[in-house]
């Protein structure tokens, strides 16, 4: 937060950050997926895969809150398991920061992390849902 003093009053601005990262499925993946499975297993691998991501985010969130690293790394290697499967190699990057932070035991990182955890999550659960990205 920025401090101005105009006239002995004080101003307050708060600068607001904004993240634009892109996400995206590796449609390789899927298709080697569907390959292997045939459509319709790939299809209930895939959404089972992705309740499962939804969970774990909101499992790992959870627990930050209540400081249980343990658990949280727990879920974070889970996360990157799931995600590496399903062809979310950016989720799986970003759970694998996670896990290194708690490692650390760096907090202050841990808390930025985890928020970029949440975003790329939900940014990649919504593009696996776009009826485009789910054509392999």
């Amino acid at each position: 937060m920025e401090h101005r003093e105009y006239e002995g009053e004080m101003e307050d601005r708060v600068a607001i950050l904004t993240s634009d990262e892109r996400v995206r499925l590796d449609r390789d993946r899927l298709a080697e997926l569907t390959s292997q499975l045939g459509e319709q297993e790939a299809e209930n691998i895939i959404c089972r895969a992705m309740e499962e991501l939804a969970v774990r985010l909101s499992f790992t969130e959870r627990q930050f809150r209540q400081g249980k690293y343990a658990e949280i790394r727990k879920s974070a290697r889970a996360l990157v398991a799931i995600a590496d499967q399903i062809g979310m190699y950016a989720l799986a990057r970003v759970a694998g920061d996670v896990i290194a932070c708690v490692d650390r035991g760096d907090e202050v990182a841990l808390t930025a992390v985890l928020a970029r955890l949440m975003r790329i999550g939900e940014q990649s659960l919504a593009a696996i849902w776009d009826r485009h990205d789910m054509r392999f």
